[in-house]
């Protein structure tokens, strides 16, 4: 699991308040290779993280605006960020 130190969480701002700062990444990263069945099952844990997440928009808003390639972030895979960006 990958938890920020006190030493660099200030730094990060909105990201600080995420509900994903003290869950495994694994959930939000895909494994190289990773089967599409179990890809969706990691994202959907992923998503019931960010579900009720105080910074949802943030991310979001984040990953929309700098193209972030991979992972879920605020609540929205990479194949459903680039949907909504083709709308």
């Amino acid at each position: 699991m990958t938890v920020l130190t006190e030493r660099v969480r200030p730094r990060l701002g909105w990201q600080q308040h995420a509900n994903c700062r003290t869950s495994d990444e694994y959930f939000f990263f895909a494994p190289e290779g990773e089967p599409p069945s179990i890809r969706r099952r990691r994202e959907v844990v992923a998503k019931r993280i960010c579900a009720n997440c105080p910074v949802l928009a943030e991310c979001r808003t984040h990953a929309m605006l700098s193209g972030e390639p991979h992972g879920v972030w605020g609540g929205l895979s990479e194949h459903e960020r680039l949907q909504h960006l083709k709308h």
